[in-house]
């Protein structure tokens, strides 16, 4: 997660986080139906999320070079937070609160974008 998309998520907006600059249209368009999720529900998220991300592969032969990276998601500090209620929402017991995340990124007229994400992840880290 860039901290333009934590941004977004703990102000329940992506306007003013240049979100658009780093995220593909594909990748900006989850995020924005999150958000509106989010709003329905009437939550924010509130603290941060832990990183650890380490790029696991990388073309830069290729004619749209690429990069592969993984992330060691770390919720400890997160929180859903209901602002209709006034408090917090307790994780599933059954999330893991930290987890291993995917993500795949494109390098486009001298930028890298984030152009996939598997918050899903495999295993614990």
């Amino acid at each position: 997660m860039t901290e333009a998309e934590a941004e977004a998520y703990r102000t329940g907006t992506d306007k003013g986080t240049g979100l658009e600059r780093y995220a593909s249209l594909d990748a900006l368009g989850q995020t924005r139906l999150d958000l509106a999720r989010m709003k329905e529900a009437g939550t924010v998220v509130r603290g941060e999320v832990g990183h650890d991300p380490e790029v696991t592969s990388l073309d830069l032969e290729a004619k749209t070079p690429t990069a592969k990276l993984s992330d060691c998601i770390d919720l400890s500090e997160y929180q859903t937070y209901d602002v209709r209620a006034k408090k917090v929402i307790p994780l599933p017991s059954e999330q893991p609160l930290r987890y291993t995340a995917t993500a795949t990124a494109e390098r486009w007229e001298g930028r890298w974008m984030i152009t996939e994400v598997n918050t899903q992840g495999g295993g614990t880290c």
